[in-house]
């Protein structure tokens, strides 16, 4: 070891890991390096006749809980990093940080991995992302993928002894074979001791004859393995192999061969020419639905999981975890297909099974807790999903840290669930917190990053800060479209997002050709029928109608609502919004008739999914009070006013255009019941607050502007009544 190092290697790893950490520090240190390579002059430097001290942090520093200076001077002295890679140290901010802060010494050849758990590229990530992409001239970790060099220290891998001596050549910069031979030749010389001693007595002698046939029999099972091994791998190749060879041409749809077509070929085969290697066949259809998942293609993806979970039951029984894997998998992929009957089932066997066999606190466990938590949102069942997301962020804060991609991820859903329940208070801090995480985790553009930008624009357009809404929203679509192209479903949500916080802005025009961008995206990916397109339809409709084309807006209205009913089922908060929409259209064209049971109905609906404090509840009891007024019912139309600005101001301001709504009914309500003073000062204060919030709905500004009008016509007052008129014709 060259002088100018303290230590031969620094051990990062996550101190979920300690014991893996514990065995290699102790087994480098005592390592005695064979004397024919000491004095050898290698990459790594001259070959030292021990390995001398391993750093290791909870060993040399044991009150240290960040990446302080003493940290930082102990990866400067150290000669070369080992990484303890497991699916926690994957999502440990620190390991991470000394990656980096090693890396940016210009020694990025010289770190060294140790997979304890997990896998690479997979859902069971054990790279930090530190380990997985390469470092920028600039000091900033890039999106060009590394090549780390790693050692599998599990019994199915290189097992702990060659895990050794494979970090230990590279450290010293020599090449395995020659420590594999120095482990050889020292077996020799302890069989021959054994064999010289083997002489002193019968019983010596049985008992070696009895340890070679355990040998040998040992021997026999591993060339077996290696066999299965040899041939497992051969058959993958094989079939990769025959996936990317087209002979003919005329086979490819179009003039080149695309990834769609070798994906649906390679799918084809999996079924024919695996069958006898089933475990071969479950790892592929795996491999394979992930990918079509990847690219939005979420039937094939379906399938292929549906048919791996069955493969996998085959061979595993039900309860297993591989069972339990890929049935969390499959859940992830119905859900998108909005299957969520099935979703729910196959989700909720892949979490009581991950319980039973791993218990309750684990990650994976508190993995699927989120994702049934996300599905029963989509449902609509706001209550039932905020303990499994409040189970899911304590559980991820307890076993990877409060600064982990885990805990993101389960402050947003958590944020959306209360905005869902009307809590816009707490559910603004916590999506905050949120992007705050997901911005200090993420150096580069990132697919989870972009989602909470999306995901706090939204509940900020939703207390009326558009302009910051689309500035976020327009960052998370370019992040989007540079990660994952034009034609994605997450592009999609990208161009309704910004078209959402245009029309909030009164920018009409740019946002329906954005609206009917992400349309046509959509049912490309998705076909005809589906909830996410039922919502685009919904906004769309709102643009059209304020440019005047009321019977074509109701008409994609009502059929957005019939697509909701299809995919979503009747009773779901998507519905109960669209009723009122269509409702709150019939009565602006005095289809009272038509528009009553409509509301009512409405109110039923989110009174039984919402609750009764919940500002959706609030608007349909705004739009109920519009009628009732409308009809003359104004006792009535006051009582279920008064009861939607009670809401709205507890869950919003008195300067929110919700509220303002409300309050405008209970104006025109005491209008209605000659209680004009009381009625006036509503009615004023109300369109003041409509007419400064440009995101405010038609329908509650002009309603307050025509009640103006009735009131001072009722008291004679024919200026003002003109003023307001006039207002009502712009």
């Amino acid at each position: 070891m060259s002088s100018t190092y303290k230590y031969r290697a620094f051990i990062s790893y996550s101190h979920k890991d300690e014991k893996w950490a514990s065995w290699l520090h102790k087994a480098l240190e005592t390592f005695k390096i064979p004397k024919y390579l000491v004095g050898r002059t290698t990459p790594m430097g001259i070959v030292p006749d021990r390995m001398g001290k391993v750093f290791r942090d909870r060993e040399e520093l044991a009150s240290s809980h960040s990446l302080g200076a003493e940290l930082t001077q102990a990866l400067e002295d150290s000669a070369c990093q080992i990484v303890i890679c497991s699916r926690n140290a994957a999502n440990s901010h620190w390991t991470n940080e000394e990656i980096l802060t090693y890396k940016r010494l210009g020694r990025e050849n010289r770190i060294f991995c140790l997979i304890v758990d997990g896998e690479p590229g997979t859902d069971q990530e054990c790279f930090p992302p530190a380990v997985r992409f390469q470092m920028g001239a600039d000091g900033v970790l890039s999106d060009k993928p590394a090549e780390p060099i790693a050692a599998d220290g599990r019994p199915h891998g290189d097992g702990k002894q060659n895990a050794k001596l494979k970090l230990i050549s590279g450290m010293l910069g020599v090449g395995f074979d020659s420590l594999k031979r120095r482990e050889h030749l020292r077996r020799q010389r302890r069989m021959a001791i054994i064999t010289a001693a083997a002489v002193v007595g019968m019983v010596i002698t049985t008992g070696l004859a009895t340890m070679a046939v355990v040998a040998r029999n040992e021997a026999d099972v591993q060339r077996r393995q290696a066999e299965i091994e040899a041939e497992t791998a051969r058959q993958t190749t094989d079939f990769l192999v025959g996936l990317f060879a087209v002979s003919d041409p005329n086979e490819a749809l179009g003039n080149s061969i695309t990834a769609r077509e070798i994906m649906d070929k390679g799918a084809a085969r999996i079924e024919t020419e695996l069958a006898a290697q089933p475990e071969i066949q479950a790892t592929l259809m795996e491999t394979m639905g992930t990918v079509y998942r990847s690219l939005a293609l979420y039937p094939s993806a379906a399938s292929l999981l549906q048919s791996a979970l069955s493969k996998r039951r085959e061979l595993y029984g039900n309860e297993h975890l591989e069972v339990a894997r890929i049935a969390h998998e499959l859940g992830s992929v119905l859900k998108l297909t909005a299957e969520y009957e099935a979703a729910e089932e196959i989700y909720r066997e892949a979490f009581v099974l991950r319980q039973q066999l791993l218990g309750t606190e684990h990650v994976d466990v508190a993995s699927t807790a989120f994702e049934l938590a996300d599905l029963l949102g989509r449902m609509g069942d706001y209550e039932s999903a905020e303990p499994l997301f409040r189970r899911a962020l304590s559980t991820q804060r307890n076993l990877v840290g409060d600064e982990s991609v885990e805990v993101a991820k389960s402050l947003e859903g958590l944020a959306l669930n209360l905005y869902d329940q009307g809590d816009y208070d707490n559910s603004l801090a916590l999506m905050r917190d949120a992007v705050m995480l997901q911005r200090k985790l993420h150096d580069t553009p990132h697919t989870d990053l972009a989602e909470a930008l999306n995901n706090l624009g939204f509940l900020l357009g939703e207390v009326g800060e558009y302009q910051e809404s689309e500035v976020l929203f327009r960052e998370a679509l370019d992040m989007n479209r540079f990660l994952l192209g034009d034609t994605h479903t997450e592009i999609a949500i990208g161009l309704n997002n910004v078209a959402f916080a245009l029309y909030d802005q009164g920018k009409f025009s740019e946002a329906e050709n954005l609206y009917r961008e992400a349309i046509a995206v959509q049912k490309e990916l998705l076909g005809d029928d589906h909830p996410e397109i039922a919502a685009a339809m919904n906004n769309l409709a709102f643009i059209l109608y304020d440019q005047r084309e009321f019977e074509v807006a109701r008409t994609m209205m009502q059929e957005s609502v019939a697509m909701y009913r299809r995919t979503v089922g009747d009773e779901h908060p998507d519905v109960a919004r669209g009723m009122t929409n269509v409702a709150m259209w019939m009565i602006e064209a005095g289809d009272y008739g038509s528009a009553e049971p409509l509301i009512r109905d409405s109110v039923d609906l989110r009174r039984k999914l919402l609750g009764n404090e919940h500002t959706d509840v609030a608007s349909s009891l705004t739009v109920l009070a519009t009628l009732l007024i409308d009809t003359g019912r104004f006792e009535e139309a006051r009582i279920a006013a008064t009861e939607a600005k009670t809401i709205c101001l507890q869950a919003l301001t008195e300067n929110h255009w919700r509220s303002a709504g409300a309050t405008a009914a209970e104006g025109a309500a005491l209008a209605g019941l000659k209680r004009i003073d009381e009625a006036e000062a509503l009615l004023l204060n109300s369109f003041e607050v409509l007419g400064a919030d440009s995101g405010a709905l038609s329908f509650f500004t002009n309603n307050t502007a025509r009640w103006l009008v009735n009131l001072y016509e009722s008291q004679g007052d024919t200026v003002k009544a003109t003023h307001f008129r006039t207002l009502l014709a712009m």
